[in-house]
């Protein structure tokens, strides 16, 4: 009984201390995600790493809607029947910047959740090199 005590006690801890922030609050390391997300500099170097590293990324956590190659053919955005942008094609992400798509990674867009606070920024910039790297091939 004072185990299971303990891991609720644990669980809301971690959801108290988790919560997330209101957007265009500042974030740890002076980041600002929202309302100044354009004016974001990519920090990490587009490299065969990072472009992998991204790929992976994305492979768990955006393929199911935005599908296995970015064509926006994903399961879960077909059952849901929503129509997204092909990143395949260049005009997909020509009119956004670096920081504009590591806004919308992080704290979502429409029926998109953020992934902030399950991904390091770090990683969030790869997934930004991957996505940018599909228009090329």
């Amino acid at each position: 009984m004072r185990a299971i005590a303990i891991v609720l006690w644990g669980v809301l801890w971690l959801t108290v201390w988790q919560q997330e922030k209101k957007p265009g609050e500042e974030k740890a390391g002076g980041e600002k995600t929202a309302g100044n997300a354009s004016k974001l500099v990519n920090p990490v170097k587009t490299s065969p790493e990072s472009i992998a590293q991204g790929k992976k990324a994305f492979g768990f956590d955006c393929a199911m809607c935005h599908g296995k190659e970015g064509a926006g053919d994903g399961d879960l955005a077909e059952s849901m029947h929503l129509k997204l942008k092909d990143y395949r094609d260049g005009a997909a992400l020509k009119d956004l910047t670096d920081g504009e798509i590591y806004g919308i990674i992080m704290n979502g867009k429409g029926q998109m959740t953020g992934e902030e606070g399950r991904m390091k920024p770090e990683q969030v910039w790869n997934v930004v090199n991957y996505v940018r790297s599909l228009a090329k091939k």
